[in-house]
């Protein structure tokens, strides 16, 4: 099961490459340069002091025991991504893929962004590594992250707001694709999910695992056994597959991926690719993806601009379809719920793409025992968030 994806990239029948013929090369550069700089003693070094000395790892995992007795059940421990720098389990991708891109000799770098944590990252790596950076972001979620767009500019990013579509992430990653197409001699392509065309899923997981290496190794460490649930937002899911993957091969552990139910999943106003999506073609890769009954793509939505995603990346298709992890919804109203009383229990905000993991982790957590365990990975913190909730509250519960 960990050894996915094949030669050709798919995780089952999920994955590939499905890209025009102009980034069909740039792709197997990528994939060369990966494969041969993965398990180079300099490059897994420069990651590691990176993510030590730099970001900040290992990150806490923490017993959230004012929570645990609120809820009633098992014991929630928060493995704490907020605590990174930049505030999100995203630099931890980012610092890996600014390294391979280096080490390729690129000078320019792009991203895609919802949240604009992926794109803060970025932003910043490239600040750190002396590259030249553009970050392509809906121009709807520039409204709603206005926080994290100032961040970028000031780290000296170019950020490109996209009007096309529904101009949210979407429609960023659409065209951070366009634009790599045209720009692969001297640009990298940061993508900052565990989605698009192969070698992206890969990499991505590859990178972001030290989440679940570190989680496993404290759980151990703190109660003597492993869980008996890992939850995890999931988007396209980078933060998700990064905690589930050291965990595949422990059947012990039940595996959640929590996706955005918006304003419920019975409404056109949700993104549960998992829960109303079925398999399809989509920005590169083959995977669940919401569409109509032709093959068109449907707009997305969440109250959280991270998870404001029509697709998923093919690995947690593949763990659906093999019943390995499971695919719940989490509406708007009770991610907000979630985050304030996480808020006023432990005095953690978090981000809204968290605070959806933190409400499935108090309905699964409420009907377990006391001695079992249940670890929930706090992707990001909620600074960015606060002016989405205002405006959410303002309205009534019904976001812009």
């Amino acid at each position: 099961m960990t050894q996915v994806p094949d030669q050709y990239g798919r995780f089952g029948p999920f994955g590939g490459k499905y890209v025009p013929e102009t980034l069909m090369n740039a792709l197997i550069e990528l994939e060369q340069a990966y494969l041969r700089y993965r398990d180079d003693p300099a490059f897994t070094e420069e990651v590691r002091y990176l993510l030590k000395q730099y970001s900040g790892r290992p990150t806490p995992l923490y017993y959230a025991e004012r929570l645990t007795k609120h809820v009633g059940g098992a014991k929630i421990y928060l493995k704490r991504e907020d605590l990174n720098h930049t505030g999100a389990h995203k630099i931890n991708n980012t610092i890996g893929q600014a390294a391979l891109a280096r080490r390729m000799g690129k000078k320019k770098v792009i991203a895609e962004t919802g949240a604009g944590q992926h794109g803060v990252a970025s932003a910043t790596v490239a600040a750190l590594m002396g590259l030249e950076c553009k970050v392509f972001m809906g121009e709807e979620d520039t409204k709603r992250q206005q926080l994290n767009v100032f961040r970028m500019k000031l780290l000296g990013a170019e950020v490109v707001p996209v009007q096309s579509g529904t101009r949210t992430l979407k429609d960023a990653c659409n065209e951070a694709l366009r634009y790599w197409v045209s720009h692969v001699d001297d640009t990298y392509y940061i993508l900052g999910s565990a989605t698009g065309p192969h070698p992206y899923p890969m990499m991505v997981r590859d990178f972001q695992r030290i989440i679940g290496i570190e989680a496993r190794e404290q759980i151990l460490e703190a109660e003597g056994r492993l869980p008996d649930v890992v939850i995890a937002a999931v988007g396209g899911g980078s933060n998700a597959i990064g905690i589930f993957h050291p965990f595949l091969e422990d059947a012990s552990v039940r595996l959640i991926g929590v996706e955005a139910a918006g304003r419920g999943i019975d409404t056109d106003a949700h993104a549960a690719t998992m829960t109303k999506g079925r398999p399809g073609v989509f920005q590169g890769s083959l995977s669940y993806v919401l569409q109509d009954e032709e093959g068109q793509v449907l707009p997305a939505h969440s109250i959280s601009a991270g998870l404001d995603y029509p697709g998923i990346g093919p690995e947690h298709a593949y763990l659906k379809e093999i019943a390995r992890a499971s695919y719940v919804p989490i509406t708007d109203a009770e991610a907000l719920d979630a985050l304030k009383l996480l808020s006023r229990t432990e005095g953690i905000i978090p981000a809204l793409e968290s605070a959806h993991a933190i409400a499935q982790s108090l309905k699964t957590a409420w009907e377990m025992k006391p001695d079992e365990i249940v670890i929930v990975n706090l992707s990001g913190r909620g600074d960015k968030d606060v002016e989405s909730i205002m405006q959410y509250e303002s309205q009534g519960g019904a976001d812009a």
